[in-house]
């Protein structure tokens, strides 16, 4: 009988082959041959799932996006779950934004790979859509987040929810960008520290 082969289950692992090629070695390094090496498949079975090398790179965003997305919806549900008591909806707030930094070896990776799919877009038209689509997404959900903490009255008077959305967004962009250049310097425990004392101003309270 043929052999039957799950059609996401090798697109996922060709993914999981452009992660390992990208973070070992940089985007420049993923081409065709490279990832079906590594994945250790032949080029032709790789383009048999894949329409071509840009499509191949939206689905890895793609994957890259769904596992930062399945643990933040996670808190996300939990921090409504505590709409009532300030303190669980602060720690709830602060797990789900502190999935968007490198505080341990699986999230760094994924702001590895995150910084150089973004960075690519800037020059790769055809990963350019994707990256704006999941950047929208993100400011969203900041927003959404700071209208909520300013209809539980834990926002401080005078914040726009707008800037305060892309200002939290930049912070944890920079944060993370630091923290792939330099560990050493920028720390979990710093990250930590920073994200918190940030919160704490957007009460008002600190």
């Amino acid at each position: 009988m043929p052999k039957i082969v799950d059609r996401e289950a090798r697109r996922r692992a060709v993914a999981d082959a452009v992660f390992r090629i990208v973070a070992r070695d940089g985007l420049e390094h993923a081409s065709l041959r490279n990832i079906a090496d590594e994945a250790g498949l032949v080029v032709g079975s790789v383009r048999h799932y894949f329409t071509g090398h840009g499509d191949m790179l939206i689905f890895a965003m793609d994957e890259l996006a769904g596992r930062i997305d399945g643990r933040v919806r996670g808190h996300a549900a939990r921090l409504l779950g505590a709409a009532s008591d300030a303190g669980e909806r602060r720690a709830a707030t602060e797990e789900l934004l502190a999935e968007f930094l490198p505080l341990d070896d699986v999230r760094h990776e994924e702001a590895v790979l995150w910084l150089a799919f973004t960075t690519a877009a800037r020059t790769r038209p055809e990963l350019r859509p994707r990256a704006d689509e999941l950047q929208q997404g993100m400011h969203e959900l900041l927003t959404r987040i700071l209208t909520e903490a300013r209809r539980a009255g834990a926002l401080a008077e005078g914040l726009e929810v707008d800037t305060e959305a892309l200002r939290l967004s930049a912070l944890l962009d920079g944060l993370a960008l630091q923290a792939v250049l330099w560990p050493d310097t920028v720390t979990p425990e710093a990250m930590r520290r920073v994200l918190r004392q940030h919160l704490t101003s957007l009460t008002g309270r600190g």
